[in-house]
């Protein structure tokens, strides 16, 4: 493991772990001794880093990606915390109202889905989905606007 790259996603005790599942299932008392079993723990553990090796570099896993850590972004967050709790807490009122509305409304606020995207996501017209906005939104303001003046 100490000639991994930094990043290596398979930690030391999962790959031993690993390596003793594949053993395991060989029949007891195979080994002729612990070189013998130290050769084969090595050539399976070598066995499971070249399969991870290549699941990383294959196109549908990311393959020629840069590892970035996500620790170190920035996300962008148009809304600051408060604003956050307090659409948070108008939703779950308008979800006890309107369940159907108030998944609209996550949809278009969180996700940022278009009227099209969330109609066809709820099954339902384009021309309802807007008239939910609508509704969502008017409820929304009023719920956050008696919450601010609290």
């Amino acid at each position: 493991m100490a000639g991994q790259a930094s990043g290596h996603t398979l930690q030391p005790t999962a790959l031993v772990h690993e390596a003793w599942l594949r053993l395991s299932k060989n029949e007891p008392g195979q080994f002729a001794g612990r070189a013998h079993f130290f050769a084969a723990a090595a050539e399976a553990m070598r066995h499971i880093l070249i399969d991870s090796a290549r699941r990383k570099r294959a196109a549908r896993h990311g393959g020629g990606q840069v590892r970035v850590d996500i620790e170190a972004l920035e996300i962008a967050s148009l809304a600051n915390d408060d604003e956050l709790l307090a659409v948070h807490d108008a939703l779950d009122k308008l979800a006890a109202e309107d369940s159907k509305k108030a998944k609209l409304a996550k949809l278009r606020y969180f996700v940022g889905m278009t009227f099209e995207e969330a109609a066809e996501v709820l099954g339902i017209s384009v021309a309802t989905a807007k008239r939910h906005w609508a509704y969502a939104r008017a409820f929304l303001y009023e719920e956050m606007r008696a919450n601010k003046t609290k």
